[in-house]
């Protein structure tokens, strides 16, 4: 054989050189692919806001969040704003009204004659102030005697106990105990300030213990009004539900609030994001009337066999639409979406305004069409990712509007029944106390107690749906005699 080329071996060298760059290259590609996702998952995340999500309004302060672009308007326009009451607005004002006490007020000390004035001669009135002052309120400590008294006959009698006073020989008051349940459940004050408010305030001393005595006592004092509550919006024609996290329980754990609600009637429960969860709250098995929700795909299982319908919350729709406008600068779809959403609601509102059972067609032809359109263009503009349904991430905005194209009657099923909300944001409303409280109080420690809270809140938020003053009905309930919902609360 021929010596071989001493090139060929130079050529195999610098060949292996190339492919062992080669697999260099590819792997940095992969890596730099990789790293190019988890920062467009970090900004994608960053940007999520109130405005574009389902996030609560409270989070769009925490750092690193954009405010929604609502918001950031609204900062600039106040900026412009001179200090103050703003032309137009609602403003208050005091008025001369009858007072409830008057107080005189003589001129003291001498004359520069060296006469006391106390022996002047009275000449009335000069002039007259009134102020608006709540008076002091310390605790009173009011002792009970029960009397006995002998009839005529023989017989002896002994008065019975007041409502409110325990077989004690020393206790707290009703009112006291109203006191604390308010601060605790409805103002959100945690235990330990709650006893130190109620020292300072009434002089009163009272435990820890105390406070969660009174929370124990009052839910289970309220526990048949708030079987009642859950009855009633079980027989609801519409009602609107919504859930939201909550820490509760021992460290490490998350919880979810479920809540329903109507417009006379809420109630609450604590569970997991589960279908089990939402069966034991009693109220979606047995629940024939419209659901008002977000597109949590469990308000549209088929477990739920009674359910009349569903009505996805347009103001979820309209966040979701925001988020696309945000991700696909430029696109025309989302915006002609949202205006066609936003058209159909003002419509809901002038059909209920004028007394009408639905939108009239005319009106609506335009907006479905509308709407239709811009659904079909998104489509055709975000392609669905291919793979199985369940475990394939699928680029924003494409299961929104698979959702949309899907389910357009349970998008638009408000427009022919006026009776149906569009929106669900009296579910949201009443719902977002409950992060006011995690944001005060952190994390609650006991299920059961947390429940007890819950169940306290669905009392009060009842009561005052109806018009009824949250110390007065929480009153009544330590006395024994709990509110109801009225008579009429019961008819078809």
């Amino acid at each position: 054989m021929p010596p071989g080329d001493p090139r060929d071996a130079l050529i195999r060298e610098q060949a292996q050189l190339i492919a062992a760059q080669a697999e260099k290259i590819a792997a940095l590609e992969a890596v730099v692919a990789d790293l190019r996702g988890q920062l467009e998952t970090a900004e994608r995340a960053g940007s999520r806001n109130s405005g574009n999500s389902s996030m609560p309004p409270s989070s769009d302060d925490l750092p690193g969040r954009r405010p929604p672009r609502k918001q950031r308007r609204a900062a600039e326009r106040a900026e412009k704003k001179k200090r103050g009451k703003q032309p137009g607005s609602p403003g208050a004002s005091m008025t001369w009204e009858v007072p409830d006490r008057t107080e005189d007020h003589h001129p003291g000390g001498a004359c520069s004659c060296g006469r006391d004035l106390a022996d002047a001669a009275d000449l009335g009135v000069a002039r007259s102030y009134q102020q608006e002052e709540v008076p002091a309120a310390p605790a009173e400590r009011v002792q009970h005697d029960l009397h006995e008294a002998r009839c005529a006959c023989g017989r002896t009698h002994a008065a019975a106990r007041p409502a409110g006073v325990p077989d004690s020989a020393l206790s707290i008051g009703p009112r006291l105990r109203a006191l604390a349940v308010y601060l605790v459940v409805f103002q959100h004050v945690p235990v330990e300030r709650c006893r130190q408010l109620i020292a300072d305030v009434t002089g009163a001393a009272v435990s820890d213990g105390f406070v969660h005595s009174c929370l124990a006592k009052a839910a289970s004092l309220a526990a048949d009004v708030v079987r009642l509550i859950r009855a009633l919006i079980t027989a609801a024609a519409v009602a609107g539900f919504d859930e939201t996290t909550l820490r509760s329980g021992p460290a490490g754990e998350k919880k979810y609030v479920h809540g329903a609600f109507t417009e006379e009637y809420s109630a609450f429960w604590l569970g997991a994001r589960s279908l089990d969860s939402m069966e034991d709250a009693g109220i979606l098995p047995g629940f024939a009337g419209i659901v008002v929700s977000d597109r949590y795909q469990n308000y549209f299982n088929p477990r739920w066999k009674h359910v009349a319908g569903n009505q996805a919350c347009l103001s979820h729709l309209l966040r979701d639409y925001e988020d696309c406008a945000e991700t696909y600068p430029g696109a025309v779809w989302p915006v002609q979406a949202q205006r066609a959403l936003r058209g159909m609601i003002h419509a809901w509102r002038g059909a209920c305004e004028q007394g009408l059972p639905a939108i009239p067609g005319d009106v609506m032809k335009q907006l479905t069409h509308e709407f239709r359109h811009a659904v079909l263009a998104g489509l055709a503009s975000v392609p669905r990712v291919p793979g199985p349904k369940n475990s394939t991430k699928q680029r924003p905005g494409r299961e929104l509007l698979e959702f949309c194209r899907d389910r357009r009657g349970d998008v638009l099923r408000f427009t022919t029944d006026t009776s149906i909300w569009p929106t669900n944001n009296i579910s949201e409303r009443g719902v977002r106390p409950l992060k006011t409280q995690q944001k005060i109080s952190g994390r609650l420690a006991s299920d059961d107690v947390t429940q007890d809270r819950l169940d306290i809140r669905s009392y009060i938020d009842t009561a005052r749906k109806h018009g009824k003053n949250a110390m007065d009905i929480l009153h009544d309930l330590m006395l024994g005699r709990p509110w109801r919902p009225p008579a009429q609360a019961f008819s078809p």
